[in-house]
């Protein structure tokens, strides 16, 4: 069965199983440690889904998780495809409530992808990918943290010349939200991005509409220090290029380090001084079409080198750890279901005084059993 013609008919069959988001996330409780998710961050969190379609169950659910606080509490990530039950859901929304700023900007986005010959589709395909910040109670509107756009099927290398597909992606998502971006900054986006080496990829896109005119770039596939050195001083970073070294290099000497991913921040005129460190080791280097799933122990070098450091819960490392399941059949009532629990990636936060956060990015991924 093609991947389209599955996922629609997971979310035709996830329409039983609730009124929402929040219904179907209620049967997963006990499948999250509360050392991670705390009992009133559950429920925050489910106020926070009863403010989305059930149908988003189709696409893998995320969580933010960061790892150096003792509160235990989560970032929603979900996602939709354009011409899907959930697309619909928000175009409506945009229809019936012309103050929800992010139904309007998904809303945009959608029909920008699926106008004829669309560009924007042809570089990032038909998916957009949202992270809300929990709601506090229920008639609290959705808080949206970040929008993410991911190059689909032709991957955005450093040396591809592709500098005029940076500025469609970026200019759309600045235009989603009625940004006015300024030729200055647009040129600033494209040449940060032709410094990239060749050895390295455009991973996503992505805006946070609660702050600065920024456009954050994740670029994942540098090979050695020297290589970050070098992209961070040619684009002059403004941050301390000794306190990313001195971090790549412990975690190096800790765990078999393959590579390593950056997430910047592009405003008008510099990139902003706090930085996103993604590690990757030897047993994470699959192929796309392994992307979603872990071996059991896959994580373990990264969860033994984080371990050593004194900004993380131990408690949240150790249940992290158990967060990685394999396939697990559901029974539910609209028929079968296969679960996969894994651990999508793990980012370091840095500033110029150093390390100053660690999130992982958890998934749940829900399909039809009869569509695998």
């Amino acid at each position: 069965m093609e991947i389209d013609e599955a996922l629609l008919q997971t979310q035709t069959r996830l329409t039983a199983e609730g009124r929402n988001l929040s219904d179907l996330l209620g049967h997963f409780r006990n499948r999250i440690s509360p050392v991670l998710i705390g009992e009133v961050e559950w429920i925050q969190l489910l106020n926070c889904a009863a403010k989305l379609p059930t149908v988003m169950g189709a696409h893998p659910i995320g969580f933010e998780i960061p790892l150096q606080t003792c509160e235990p509490r989560a970032d929603l990530c979900v996602a939709l495809a354009s011409g899907t039950h959930s697309a619909e859901h928000f175009l409506a929304q945009a229809k019936i409530h012309s103050s929800d700023d992010t139904a309007r900007a998904i809303s945009l986005l959608l029909k920008r992808i699926e106008k004829k010959n669309s560009q924007l589709r042809e570089i990032v395909g038909r998916k957009i990918m949202l992270q809300f910040v929990s709601a506090s109670d229920w008639e609290s509107r959705l808080s949206l943290r970040s929008l993410f756009l991911k190059p689909d099927l032709k991957p955005i290398l450093g040396t591809a010349g592709r500098e005029i597909d940076v500025g469609i992606v970026a200019k759309s998502l600045a235009d989603s939200f009625g940004w006015s971006m300024s030729k200055k900054q647009l040129n600033h986006l494209q040449q940060v991005y032709l410094a990239q080496p060749g050895d390295t990829r455009m991973d996503s896109f992505s805006i946070n509409p609660s702050k600065s005119h920024a456009i954050q770039l994740s670029i994942l596939g540098f090979s050695k220090s020297q290589d970050v050195r070098n992209y961070l001083a040619n684009v002059a970073w403004t941050g301390q290029l000794s306190v990313v070294d001195g971090i790549i290099a412990r975690f190096a000497q800790r765990m078999p380090l393959a590579k390593v991913g950056l997430n910047v921040d592009v405003g008008e005129k510099s990139i902003e001084p706090t930085l996103g460190l993604i590690l990757i080791v030897e047993q994470r280097q699959t192929k796309d079409s392994r992307y979603w799933l872990d071996g059991l122990t896959d994580w373990n070098p990264v969860l033994q080198a984080l371990g050593q450091e004194n900004i993380i819960i131990p408690e949240k490392l150790q249940a992290l750890a158990s967060w990685p399941t394999k396939p697990t059949r559901l029974f539910a009532s609209s028929g079968h279901y296969i679960m996969l629990c894994g651990i999508h990636h793990i980012k370091l936060v840095i500033d110029q005084k150093g390390l100053v956060g660690v999130k992982a990015y958890v998934y749940m991924a829900l399909s039809d059993a009869s569509a695998a």
